[in-house]
């Protein structure tokens, strides 16, 4: 199976957002990829409150959803859509969401992220719960070749939620980690919870200086569940792409079965 982790440096404005997309995943496709993941808001980063909640869709609706659709089912690919701001109960806010699209187009999953990031140091400050309605429900999904556990950026940091979702073979985190703390944690948390769930993490980031200012921290990579790192792009836009072997995942579980050994539930 052939996978492939796409980075982008978003900008406020979604049409040339899903246009960057488009053109990266028929990189993807282009070099034999079945899967792919996006970053978390890929359609945009560093729009205003105001312009985040225009851009809201309900699910099964919007322009973003039916671009989604399409390309993954013109591509032929297997598609884990980083996040959308999808409409929440709370008619002030937003979920932060992310939908599996299978090669026909059709929507097979969609996760709502859990954990709300909130960081202050100086000047940097992020406070997601302000604007964002948080999830409450683990998603596992029975993808072709195994099975798939979602999270979203702020969620690799509580391995907790990556317990409930039982064995898995792949777990797929778009992420938009900021310079600071990505420098300090990204590589560090992807590799564990690869060798803790002893699965194949696909880890999709934005990566380099976005218009607004901001920095994202980038190194996209896949991890393989003995914790290599099988692939990775430091900063800048581009497609990581790597064979994951059902064979490298009997292994590493027969010759260290820690998923059997647990004791604590």
């Amino acid at each position: 199976m052939k996978v492939a982790v796409i980075q982008m440096i978003s900008t406020p404005q979604i049409a040339p957002n899903l246009a960057s997309a488009e053109r990266l995943l028929r990189e993807a496709a282009a070099q034999g990829a079945q899967l792919a993941v996006l970053p978390e808001y890929f359609p945009f980063i560093g729009a205003g409150d105001a312009e985040r909640l225009n851009a809201r869709e309900t699910q099964g609706h919007g322009p973003i959803q039916d671009f989604l659709a399409e390309v993954s089912r013109r591509l032929k690919l297997w598609l884990v859509a980083g996040s959308i701001p999808l409409r929440a109960d709370d008619p002030a806010r937003l979920r932060n969401s992310c939908l599996v699209f299978d090669d026909l187009g059709q929507v097979r999953a969609r996760y709502d992220k859990i954990h709300l990031f909130g960081f202050r140091k100086g000047e940097e400050v992020y406070d997601e719960a302000a604007t964002i309605e948080a999830g409450s429900a683990p998603v596992v999904l029975d993808l072709p070749w195994g099975r798939l556990g979602l999270g979203i950026c702020y969620d690799l940091r509580f391995p907790e939620l990556f317990r409930r979702l039982g064995a898995i073979d792949f777990l797929a985190l778009p992420a938009a980690f900021t310079e600071t703390t990505g420098r300090a944690h990204w590589e560090l948390l992807l590799r564990a919870r690869a060798v803790e769930n002893q699965c194949y993490v696909l880890a999709a980031a934005q990566g380099g200086l976005h218009p607004t200012g901001r920095m994202t921290h980038g190194n996209s990579m896949i991890v393989d569940p003995w914790g290599e790192v099988l692939g990775r792009l430091d900063k800048g836009e581009g497609v990581v792409v790597a064979d994951l072997d059902p064979a490298r995942l009997a292994e590493v579980r027969e010759a260290l079965p820690a998923l059997r050994h647990r004791v604590l539930k």
